[in-house]
């Protein structure tokens, strides 16, 4: 590894990480930082520099020709090294001195590297690059300082933020408020650290701000003011970033205060428009200062001049001049003339470039973004200059649509603009961070393999609650080959440890995991009633178990947690969970509500209503305490955004309870029954129903439930009429749901296959006849593997066999989606294997079949498309020694993938199922395999069937090979 790139890259190391960035004072006094570099420490030796030295922090003396920017930065890291230090009030500084500056704008760093006191040679000319080093004698009459010194503004800038940063000063301090821990004592470590970015332009795009951050930006800063984006500014620096397209629904950074723009210029932020805002012209401007139609062919002289103007307000700061156009209000332009259209328009742009600066288009960094149709017109043929930036797309859903290919040269070179937050089909989604880090970097590990290194923006609707993403994916851009699986396994406790005391880390590190691997099955948004069954697999009752176990441990956490850390624990931590899983607890209510009320289950059915609106007070009550109580009431509207009762792709005005029933509770006592599986309840009187099949290698037994049809209780007995089938004896009052389980004595069971009965009475000669079908093969204590009786379901992790072949490996990637994580190849720049068998790369199921018959086998993976636009991604299917059948994962999208209603299936669901049929020859042992033909699919589940499983959401639980 070079020298330059040590220090951000062992930022992720979980022992010396924390010591590198900061990611814990507690870390950083006790996991041996002095051993690195410049790393920082609690108790340094005779050589170390004195960050801060008995409660004394060190001073920061910048030259006054360095940049103002520069000076910013210093006296925030001041005051961050004040606070660290305990000091309140007037700050007595330590007799320790940090020099810092800019190579060529600080007259005291450029003398000390004419001296040969420090080496600049490893960061001269490197953009966005500084070195931290401590040097004796620098200087007369300073014995030892510490040198920061940056290649231009944002290198200092950067340095600076990084020592305070390590120090234990976390990028959320304010936006969150993460209380800066008392570090008395911290030393710096001799040797020199430099760093670098490796993504040119990395940022954030605030967007979709309406409720939320609108309603706060207004109450505090009067607005989308000056003052609201210097504290963006700042958090932006703080992760080492330098990219901003600002908030644009009815709001203009440039317009509506004049002093943003330079504001940017000055603290080193390179602020742009979006997508569809060409040359510094937010969407809005045209309705305050245009005329006429948003329509460059009618229109064309009023347009030029309105783009000119806006180029003229920007043209003295360091910008990117987005490029292109969209129709009006961030929809298609008209098909037919698009691309003619749009190259016409971008050349009459450049050339206002080049009019307004004096200078060629080329010479000002320019971005266009294929986003949407945009990419369809570029598949098609579109031109695009070769020094404007190509900036491709993920689906608004955080699957990238097109990449680079492999190595393709381009002066301006290709970016990424990705999405957290979402407004439009098939839903919005905007109320709480539902993103996975894991998937983040899956996609974001294949921009950067296929050459998309030039931008990396993405959309973060209202900053907050998107702060674990963001720093997840500022930290990844800014060296993405050093972010390797097990850092990124590990980033959760690391980012808890920067926010939190690390005694926590690790508990809150794995709720965190959770949380988003919870929330990530289905966008919030997303979920009602009818999201999970009712009646298979217990499936709403798991999920939402998942998510009030999550809650209590929140809970107790936060009890145990010390009250300086309570207004961060509960903005990053116990309000999404929380609100989370009160959310799945109010639909889990109401959806049995619908059940118990079809069945007949009254008295349940009313209690479940009152429980359902009990609960939808309490998501008003949370909101309330984050609003109200969260910081003194700092975040009072923060989390305004509606979340309940979305009825099509756009938010209801307000919350809408959902529809629930209170049927009339008869004064009777008539008893009913539900059978495992199925959806209507059954009367006394009916004829005998069946369970599902029950056989030798299920571990959860069968069930039946019991429960009162009016409002009396009900006396009722259970019998079974074979030995085999156990079933709790005695007779039962039955006055809610009483669940019967049915299990199975296999050691009695006979052979084969056979159909047993137990009868449910409620008096001597009134009795309702349940059939229990059983499967009990010859020689099953012998069977090996999955043995496949109705269905089979194996995460791709648990495969029995996993073979890699031709330099082409195999990872799995833990968490990701719906299941244990994910198992895809790598590198993702490996050509495809075709065709797919032999000894190419696969993975092995081991089955046991008991009957003949086609095999429907389901994979799950991860919702993937094709970014290559080769005609989609594939992989084979075989059976024992059978000819592969190739399935192509994408031969239902078109170009337009987002819009097309497959592809929202897939993205609702958070997975992309594709079926294929095997015929069968025989019985006994047989061997499934998934061959590997394209890279970058990631394979998550295996479902096997000969009949259709019973119908859920997630699908079946996993089955315990044998």
């Amino acid at each position: 590894m070079q020298a330059a790139g040590h220090l951000r890259l062992a930022k992720f190391v979980l022992v010396c990480v924390a010591l590198l960035i900061g990611i814990s004072g507690a870390a950083a006094a006790q996991e041996g930082g002095c051993e690195i570099p410049a790393g920082i420490c609690a108790h340094g030796d005779a050589d170390h520099f004195a960050l801060i030295s008995a409660g004394r922090p060190a001073r920061i003396e910048i030259d006054d020709p360095d940049w103002a920017g520069v000076h910013r930065a210093a006296d925030a890291v001041q005051r961050d090294l004040a606070g660290l230090a305990g000091a309140a009030g007037a700050v007595t500084y330590a007799d320790n001195i940090i020099i810092a500056g800019t190579l060529g704008r600080s007259p005291r760093i450029d003398a000390l590297v004419a001296a040969g006191k420090v080496d600049a040679s490893a960061i001269s000319g490197v953009w966005e690059a500084y070195l931290q080093v401590v040097v004796d004698d620098p200087e007369p009459g300073i014995a030892r300082a510490l040198i920061i010194a940056g290649a231009d503004k944002r290198g200092t800038i950067y340095g600076l933020y990084d020592l305070a940063e390590r120090a234990g000063a976390s990028p959320w301090a304010w936006w969150a408020d993460v209380p800066l821990p008392l570090r008395p004592e911290l030393h710096v470590a001799p040797g020199m650290a430099t760093d670098w970015p490796r993504v040119k332009y990395r940022g954030i795009f605030i967007n979709d701000e309406k409720p939320a951050l609108h309603g706060w930006a207004n109450k505090n800063f009067g607005g989308f003011t000056s003052p609201f984006y210097e504290r963006v500014f700042e958090l932006i620096l703080r992760h080492k970033g330098n990219y901003l397209w600002p908030a644009m629904w009815g709001e203009a950074a440039y317009d509506d205060d004049p002093l943003t723009g330079p504001l940017a210029d000055e603290m080193g932020i390179v602020m742009g428009t979006s997508h569809h805002e060409p040359l510094g012209r937010a969407h809005v401007e045209w309705t305050r200062h245009g005329s006429g139609s948003w329509d460059y062919s009618a229109n064309t002289t009023t347009l030029q001049a309105f783009w000119r103007g806006g180029m003229e307000r920007m043209a003295n700061w360091e910008t990117i001049v987005t490029l292109g156009m969209r129709g009006d209000g961030d929809e298609a332009m008209a098909e037919g003339t698009a691309i003619d259209l749009l190259e016409r328009i971008v050349s009459d742009q450049r050339k206002i470039i080049s009019d307004v600066t004096g200078k060629p288009a080329s010479e000002r960094p320019s971005i266009w973004a294929l986003y949407k149709e945009v990419q369809d017109y570029y598949d098609q043929g579109m031109q695009v200059p070769d020094d404007v930036t190509l900036l491709f797309s993920d689906d608004n859903w955080g699957n990238i649509r097109r990449l680079p290919k492999l190595n393709a040269a381009r002066r301006g070179g290709y970016g990424i603009y990705y999405h957290f937050d979402y407004v439009g089909g098939p839903r919005n989604y905007k109320w709480l961070n539902t993103n996975q880090i894991e998937r983040v970097w899956e996609q974001m590990r294949l921009a950067w393999d296929f050459g998309a290194r030039e931008v990396w923006i993405a959309n973060v609707g209202d900053i907050k609650p998107m702060e674990l993403p963001i720093s997840f994916f500022m930290d990844l851009a800014w060296n993405p080959e050093a972010m390797s699986l097990e850092v990124m396994a590990g980033y959760y406790e690391t980012w808890a440890a920067q926010q939190f005391p690390a005694a926590h880390a690790a508990e809150i590190g794995e709720l965190l995991s959770l949380y988003t691997k919870y929330a990530a099955r289905r966008k919030h948004e997303l979920v009602d009633p009818e999201t999970f069954s009712v009646v298979n697999f217990d499936e709403y009752y798991r999920v939402t178990a998942e998510w009030t176990s999550l809650a209590a441990r929140a809970e107790a956490l936060r009890g145990a947690m010390s009250p300086a850390y309570d207004d961060a624990f509960v903005q990053l931590v116990w309000l999404p969970i929380v609100a989370s899983a009160n959310l799945y607890e109010l639909y889990e209510a109401a959806a049995f509500n619908r059940l118990y009320a079809a069945q007949g289950r009254a008295l349940e059915a009313v209690e479940l209503a009152a429980r359902a609106e009990a609960l939808f007070d309490r998501d008003a009550e949370l909101t309330r305490i984050f609003h109200e109580d969260v910081a003194d009431g700092k975040w009072m509207h923060m989390m305004s955004q509606t979340h309940i009762g979305y009825t099509s792709w756009q938010q209801p005005e307000m919350q809408v309870m959902p529809e629930l029933s209170r049927p009339e509770i008869l004064d009777d006592s008539e008893l009913g029954i539900a059978i495992e599986g199925e959806v209507q309840g059954r009367h006394m009187n009916e004829e005998s129903a069946a369970l599902p099949l029950s056989h030798v290698f299920q571990s959860s037994p069968r069930w039946i439930e019991l429960f009162p049809r009016g409002g009396k209780p009900v006396s009722a007995t259970v019998v079974a009429r074979e030995d085999w089938i156990i079933v709790p004896g005695g007779k039962r009052s039955v006055a809610g749901t009483d669940r019967v389980e049915i299990a199975i004595d296999w050691d009695k069971a006979p052979t084969g296959h056979h159909v047993g009965r137990l009868t449910v009475k409620t008096g001597l000669w009134q009795g309702f006849d349940i059939s229990v079908p059983i499967f009990k093969p010859e020689g099953w204590a012998q069977v090996r593997g999955y043995p496949l009786v109705d269905h089979v379901a194996i995460d791709a992790a648990n495969a029995s066999r996993v073979v890699s072949a031709g330099g082409v490996d195999w990872m799995h990637i833990p968490n990701l989606g719906r299941t244990s994580g994910g198992m895809t190849l790598t590198p993702v720049t490996a050509q495809p294997a075709s065709p797919p068998g032999g000894d190419s790369a696969h993975l092995e199921f081991d089955l046991h079949l008991f009957e003949r018959g086609p095999l429907t086998v389901e994979i799950e993976l991860a919702p993937t498309l094709d970014f290559k636009g080769d005609g989609g991604l594939k992989f084979a299917l075989s059976l024992n020694d059978g000819a592969p059948v190739i399935a192509n994962v994408h031969e239902q999208l078109t170009q337009s993938d987002w819009s097309e209603a497959h592809w929202e299936t897939v993205v609702a669901r958070n997975a992309h199922r594709v079926s294929v049929v095997l015929p069968v020859d025989g019985v006994g042992a047989q061997t499934l395999k998934l061959w590997a033909i394209d890279p970058a699919l990631i394979y998550q589940k295996v479902t096997i069937s000969q009949q259709p499983p019973p119908a859920s959401y997630l699908g079946p639980p996993e089955t315990t090979p044998r």
